[in-house]
């Protein structure tokens, strides 16, 4: 961190201190690192990333990534979105394409939301985030699930979403916190219209 001269956002962050309870009084646990992101880069003395394109993904510490991912989401112009494996009670999730563009979601949790879609499964482009500058997390008033859809509502529709990983049909993010996989939600026979290796 100190050869990228990035100011460290951790410090001083206390996110909720039972992760598992959404009635805590707390905001969802990383929140206040993703709002002190968002602050920091629009902020940003210089706005070097004004001059230089670039995206934002909001990574967190539960997930393993590929190497490949971060490839992936070079390319993005606007919002660009890929499957998460081991989320929402199944193996994945995922937008669902249909000749290049996202129509629908894979998801055993909530399928309602508008963009059903983990944190892990979306990255943004700089020059987005700078002309939204509105666009933020909520603290209070998401339902549990929901900040993903309340954040992105703000800067994107479905239809502007970018395909990457194959179309959606590559997972390239897993969700292995450090506690037994739920995949209560996973059907008993396969339903999705691709066969995705997790």
């Amino acid at each position: 961190m100190a050869l990228s001269k990035l100011p460290d956002l951790n410090a001083g962050l206390r996110p909720c201190q039972d992760l598992g309870d959404y009635r805590c009084s707390s905001p969802p646990a990383g929140d206040l690192h993703r709002l002190s992101l968002l602050s920091e880069v629009r902020t940003e003395p210089l706005n070097v990333h004004r001059l230089f394109p670039g995206v934002l993904f909001f990574a967190d510490d539960d997930n393993t990534y590929s190497l490949e991912l971060f490839q992936e989401m070079r390319t993005t112009r606007k919002v660009s979105v890929w499957p998460v494996g081991l989320v929402g009670g199944r193996r994945y999730e995922r937008p669902i394409v249909e000749n290049g563009r996202v129509v629908g979601w894979y998801t055993g949790w909530r399928p309602d939301r508008p963009f059903a879609i983990d944190m892990a499964g979306f990255a943004v482009s700089l020059q987005v985030i700078l002309s939204h500058p509105k666009a933020v997390f909520k603290r209070r008033g998401s339902q549990p699930g929901m900040q993903e859809s309340d954040f992105l509502k703000q800067i994107t529709t479905v239809e502007e979403l970018e395909p990457k990983a194959n179309n959606c049909t590559k997972v390239l993010v897993w969700h292995t916190r450090t506690e037994k996989v739920n995949l209560a939600n996973e059907p008993k026979y396969h339903l999705d219209t691709v066969n995705i290796e997790v």
